[in-house]
């Protein structure tokens, strides 16, 4: 159904706003050195940059975790633009860093955004490319 993805109050805004960009430059943006980095050749890998991104990435993830805490989408009850940036960087992040035991929180948070029907369908039609993903 039809939703507003940024409340109409300034202040509320503001948060989905700051909620969206975490989401893409601490959650995405290290997920994609750690899986950038597995299509380098061997003397090429960058060991020291993917171990801090993933030292990044878990630290994103536990504040993710305590935030999600009791609540059914990022901003409480209501689904909006910070769910639509989680959504895939939460889900490329579980590939690349699986977090199922480590962030329960998160990872139910997750499993409620793949089960919206928009991003079930995506993943849907992603699937016949998914094996390109390296892993």
């Amino acid at each position: 159904g039809r939703c507003r993805l940024i409340a109409a109050d300034p202040d509320l805004a503001r948060q989905t706003r700051l909620r969206d960009r975490f989401f893409d430059l601490y959650v995405h943006m290290q997920m994609q050195k750690i899986v950038g980095d597995r299509l380098r050749p061997e003397d090429k890998r960058d060991l020291f940059g993917v171990a801090e991104a993933r030292r990044l990435l878990s630290t994103a993830l536990e504040l993710i975790d305590e935030s999600m805490a009791g609540k059914e989408w990022a901003m409480g009850e209501d689904f909006t633009m910070a769910d639509c940036a989680a959504a895939p960087a939460l889900w490329y992040a579980n590939e690349a860093q699986p977090f199922a035991d480590t962030h329960p929180n998160t990872f139910d948070y997750l499993e409620r955004l793949k089960a919206r029907p928009s991003f079930s369908r995506a993943l849907r039609e992603a699937e016949p490319y998914l094996h390109l993903f390296p892993r």
